[in-house]
């Protein structure tokens, strides 16, 4: 194999793929990469045996072939040769190293055979359509945040895709929820999407999805089956497992009762939670928010290190009323709002309370109450 490229295009190449790879790994494959040279052109592909990464890019090839090498160290190889430079990747007579070459710089790095690489057997999808890149990431950036963490309900561990049809209109709608806040952003359903399986994305997947997004305007073709979901993007090909369990009907817990509306200004609200829980714990992070007429005023008390309190004029008539929150989810959940006033619908301090944008409904946040 030989091959030569621009070193700018295979460090973008690299930097996509590489990141699939684990850097502790039992098996040895698996912290490598594939590189394949054919048809004026340099196939990359990574996998974790849950997430597979292929990339083709452009280059000159002199004598086809296929190898793998360490991922990381040619990455770092590469991100150090000097810009501008063209990259030589040339397999050596025994099979035994591949040789890079740019400029005065001389590599060789082990092979393993191409024959040992693991492949992600796609299947069969039943369902294909298309969407923009723009759209996908609003719906993965609002709802990103909630993703649960917690290994025992798995279910929770990524981010749940369907479409809904609601008033007769079909939506392409986005959920993510650990069990304390709730997040749900939905688009206009794409054509092939009604009928989809609902399927949940896992939490690796979703934070590659998002990092190859990175034209908006761009069309991303999104393949699904039972157990598995691809997705293409310009010369970029994701496919993943997906996780195996049911997805809790979270219908249930969106309050719909609610009749307590608190406007207030986005901004202003996200400053001051952030200033007043400067003197929470790290286990704490509890933020009361005492509501009257016309006024909030935002008080943490940390029995190690003080108190500090502040007020806010916001909009709200009801009855007066203290609650608590966790104030990293409060502040989690002002970042994804889009509006420059957020909507507070509150029961009463025990129960869940609504969050969403005061002019845009695409989505909608629900937080539990906290003890103060």
């Amino acid at each position: 194999m030989k091959a030569t490229l621009e070193r700018t295009d295979l460090l973008k190449s690299l930097t996509h793929v590489h990141r699939v790879v684990e850097r502790r790994n039992t098996i040895p494959i698996l912290s490598n990469v594939l590189l394949r040279a054919d048809s004026g052109a340099l196939h990359l592909k990574a996998t974790d045996l849950d997430l597979e990464i292929v990339e083709t890019v452009p280059a000159m090839i002199e004598a086809s072939g296929a190898t793998t090498v360490p991922a990381h160290m040619i990455y770092d190889i590469v991100r150090k040769l000097p810009e501008g430079s063209q990259v030589v990747l040339e397999t050596t007579g025994d099979n035994a190293t591949l040789e890079i070459r740019a400029g005065r710089s001389r590599f060789t790095l082990q092979m393993l055979p191409e024959s040992d690489f693991p492949d992600l057997t796609a299947g069969d999808f039943s369902h294909g359509f298309a969407l923009s890149a723009g759209d996908l990431r609003t719906l993965i950036d609002t709802t990103q945040f909630a993703i649960s963490t917690e290994e025992t309900r798995y279910y929770l561990n990524g981010i749940y895709l369907h479409t809904v049809e609601s008033g007769g209109v079909v939506r392409f709608r986005a959920v993510a929820t650990d069990g304390h806040r709730l997040a749900q952003a939905e688009v206009a359903a794409p054509e092939g999407s009604h009928g989809m399986p609902g399927i949940i994305v896992p939490r690796k997947t979703v934070g590659e999805i998002q990092k190859l997004l990175e034209e908006p305007d761009a069309n991303v073709q999104i393949e699904l089956s039972e157990t598995k979901i691809r997705l293409t993007t310009g010369p970029i090909i994701l496919t993943s497992k997906l996780i195996d369990g049911t997805f809790p009907d979270y219908g249930r817990v969106i309050p719909q009762g609610n009749d307590k509306e608190l406007r207030v200004d986005r901004d202003e609200f996200k400053e001051a939670v952030d200033r007043v829980s400067t003197i929470s714990s790290e286990r704490g992070r509890a933020v009361k928010l005492s509501l009257g007429d016309g006024r909030m005023v935002l008080t943490v008390n940390n029995p190690d290190s003080g108190s500090a309190t502040e007020e806010l004029a916001v909009e709200y008539g009801a009855d007066a009323m203290d609650i608590g929150f966790n104030s990293r989810y409060l502040l989690d959940i002002a970042n994804q709002l889009s509006s420059d006033t957020a909507l507070f619908r509150l029961a009463d301090s025990g129960s869940p309370t609504l969050i969403q944008d005061n002019t845009v409904d695409n989505c909608l946040f629900v937080l539990m109450p906290m003890r103060v």
